[in-house]
């Protein structure tokens, strides 16, 4: 089947038509709260099972993590394109196969009591996430991994809670594969207003900004007219978020949950479960 003429013109002149905001009806996901990088990174092993436990028993909105291709063509949870800041091995990821991968210690270089951790698959993460909870998977690679992460999830039944945080390449193979999947415009993460705009055209579900804390509460009102839910990147004290939160950004990334707990509970922003 040929994708909708839109989609057809983002693929063929490289700008991103997304799709329009969906998701089923039957669960009730956060419309604000914490996104968890990495899951609790900053007190568990980055992109781990206890990593996302943790975030998740914290009371986190959104877990983020970080999809890499295996040689063989797996879809492994790594945010470096080499395995040795995380894990006890060396090399590329794509390098290696998921057996091998999968012989790495993911919890050892954070702390002794984490040790034989491992590095989790994409279909592992998706079964550790209750569906109330919005999933951000960050694609590191180009077209070919879009489309099979998209492919991957459609497969799953989680289209409607998960959704692919992208650059152009990696945007136009997930499209191919599987059109209605939703999308996180992160082809620049400025919080300039062309790409405020550029993304209000794509009709993109949802946005990265980026910076130290600054945001236009224009251009939150502008991305929410239009449908655009809002990430920020990062938000590193609580005082940041609550400014944030202010000036209408929808989900703070952030490093070390357990810290911004006191102003969830305050701001009613808890997810539990």
């Amino acid at each position: 089947m040929n994708p909708p003429s839109s989609r057809r013109r983002f693929l063929a002149t490289g700008l991103l038509a997304l799709p329009a905001f969906a998701h089923s009806e039957k669960r009730a996901l956060p419309t604000r709260g914490f996104c968890a990088h990495r899951g609790a990174m900053a007190t568990h092993p980055e992109n781990t099972l206890p990593a996302f436990d943790e975030a998740i028993r914290l009371g986190a909105a959104m877990i983020e993590f970080d999809v890499q291709l295996t040689r063989d063509g797996a879809l492994v949870l790594m945010h470096d394109v080499t395995v040795e800041r995380t894990t006890d091995g060396r090399g590329r990821v794509a390098d290696q196969t998921l057996t091998e991968i999968q012989q790495l210690d993911a919890g050892i270089r954070h702390a002794p009591r984490f040790a034989g951790t491992r590095v989790p698959t994409l279909d592992e993460a998706l079964a550790a996430i209750p569906r109330d909870r919005w999933v951000n998977c960050h694609l590191k690679g180009d077209a070919a991994l879009g489309a099979a992460v998209a492919s991957h999830i459609k497969s799953l039944g989680h289209l409607d809670h998960v959704f692919l945080a992208v650059e152009k390449e990696a945007a136009r193979g997930a499209l191919m594969a599987v059109p209605e999947v939703l999308l996180c415009n992160m082809e620049r993460q400025s919080a300039a207003i062309d790409y405020v705009r550029e993304t209000i055209a794509m009709k993109a579900d949802f946005i990265q900004l980026r910076g130290k804390g600054e945001i236009d509460p224009a251009h939150c009102r502008m991305l929410h007219d239009a449908g655009v839910r809002i990430n920020y990147y990062e938000a590193a004290t609580p005082e940041i978020a609550r400014e944030l939160f202010a000036a209408g950004v929808d989900f703070p990334l952030v490093n070390d949950v357990a810290a911004f707990v006191p102003l969830a509970e305050e701001l009613g922003l808890l997810h539990l479960r």
